[in-house]
């Protein structure tokens, strides 16, 4: 009985570790974004130009999981900082292309450099073995 209620006890303290963790990770990241005035959202859409390359919004948004009008919302904030710009679509004149400038590019280097640094602190007394760990179990939850 002791052990069940143990194991109880656990099972109730593992979400509470688990949202503390994510939480200061939260406050870091907002932390290291704040010299770019970036938030969450328009990195993700920098990282997601990045590695794909340009896109149709509708596209970008269907990465993003978020509405069309949204994409909008963050292409337009990022295209008046000169972060992305927009191009008409070659295969489609009714359509628009967003992509990834090189100030773009370059602010995000800069942020990746902030957050990992950052990241360091954060992981960095994990042995690398408890990184491998910890990075299969997020990942099997993510699942």
């Amino acid at each position: 009985m002791d052990a069940e209620r143990d194991q109880a006890e656990r099972d109730e303290v593992l979400p509470d570790l688990f949202w503390s963790v994510a939480r200061r990770l939260r406050g870091a990241s907002r932390d290291a974004l704040a010299p770019w005035d970036i938030t969450p959202g328009s990195l993700r859409a920098l990282r997601v130009l990045s590695h794909h390359g340009s896109m149709r919004l509708s596209e970008l948004s269907d990465h993003l999981q978020i509405a069309p009008r949204s994409t909008t919302e963050v292409v337009d904030a990022l295209e008046s900082r000169g972060l992305v710009r927009r191009l008409p679509d070659p295969g489609d004149r009714r359509a628009t292309l967003a992509e990834l400038t090189e100030q773009g590019a370059s602010v995000l280097d800069a942020i990746r450099a902030a957050r990992g640094s950052e990241a360091e602190r954060v992981f960095g007394r994990l042995t690398e073995a408890d990184r491998a760990n910890l990075a299969r179990i997020l990942a099997k939850l993510k699942e």
